[in-house]
């Protein structure tokens, strides 16, 4: 054999031995040991098991071993079949660590549809959507009011979730008609009001007078104050000396992420001059009819394009109807 053959029979003895070393490399599954796809079904059942015996009390904890069972009995499996098919994943952790990952988004979809189920059977808020330019309003979106004793008023509390920021923006909007035609009544009017309360108790807050068919705009944001504890509001429709229907729809909560610089703005600036209100820096009362409003006095004329953020030291709370 001359050299060049030779050369070329040593390189394919080579070649057999590294592809012999790859086959050995390969990772080999037995077949009683579980499928991807079978072992992530079972283990996503069994520790939802394992978490619901953890919530048993203590002269239930029997029960732990039955919630067990009922997994290896829904899949048809012993538990000697699964523990011998744990014992080759514990030696695989690459594969096992995929699977856990799929069990993990699978869980967090379960618990957000759970927790959805629950808010709706509560009439709770669920969890905001993350982002700028988001709407936070979980109730529902038509009210009529007649300003009778127990149709007189529309009331919201929202806690704030972890995707609020410290400085965000809320715009409450809300569409305002009366079902018969004419101006309101200053005395009678309808008043909506907005109060963001700060984990450092402080508070800002805000509210309007509603004159005429109009979509009305109460807006709140602070610099400094830090995290929001609570979220208030309230549209209050006092009694009329002639009785008239208040729809209320199109209503929206808008949160907003801080820009460079922030202030109170209680109005849109598109809103009709003679139906905007600004806050002034004193804390008062405003008088519907003969009731006392104590929030802050709101004076009907053009507000400063900008102005700044005040703390306001008193709530905002609902008039009691006489």
């Amino acid at each position: 054999m001359n050299m060049v053959g030779k050369r070329e029979f040593y390189g394919f003895c080579i070649a057999i031995i590294g592809l012999c070393m790859l086959a050995s490399c390969k990772v080999e599954r037995p077949e009683t040991v579980f499928s991807n796809e079978r072992m992530e079904a079972v283990l996503l059942d069994y520790h939802l098991a394992r978490a619901m015996g953890e919530e048993l009390s203590y002269d239930d904890r029997y029960k732990r071993e039955l919630y067990l069972e009922a997994v290896f009995k829904k899949h048809g499996i012993t538990e000697a079949e699964f523990d011998s098919s744990m014992v080759w994943f514990a030696r695989h952790p690459e594969v096992m660590a995929g699977i856990y990952e799929n069990i993990r988004g699978k869980l967090k979809n379960q618990r957000d549809y759970i927790n959805n189920l629950i808010a709706e059977r509560d009439n709770k808020p669920r969890l905001s959507l993350p982002g700028d330019s988001v709407n936070v309003w979980f109730w529902q979106n038509f009210y009529q009011l007649t300003g009778s004793p127990l149709d007189n008023k529309v009331t919201f509390v929202l806690s704030p979730d972890t995707n609020f920021q410290d400085r965000d923006t809320l715009r409450w909007n809300v569409r305002f008609r009366f079902m018969e035609s004419g101006r309101v009544d200053t005395a009678y009017a309808p008043v909506m009001a907005l109060q963001v309360r700060y984990k450092n108790d402080s508070i800002v807050s805000a509210a309007r007078k509603i004159l005429a068919d109009t979509l009305g705009t109460v807006m709140l944001a602070a610099d400094t104050l830090g995290k929001m504890e609570e979220i208030r509001g309230f549209i209050y429709y006092p009694q009329q000396s002639v009785p008239r229907i208040l729809s209320l729809d199109q209503i929206s909560l808008m949160r907003y992420r801080a820009a460079d610089s922030l202030s109170v703005d209680t109005v849109s600036q598109s809103q009709p001059v003679a139906e905007k209100a600004e806050v002034k820096k004193t804390s008062s009362a405003t008088n519907v009819g003969s009731k006392s409003l104590p929030v802050q006095s709101l004076e009907l004329k053009e507000p400063a394009s900008r102005q700044p953020i005040r703390k306001i030291d008193k709530s905002l709370s609902l008039p009691q109807q006489q």
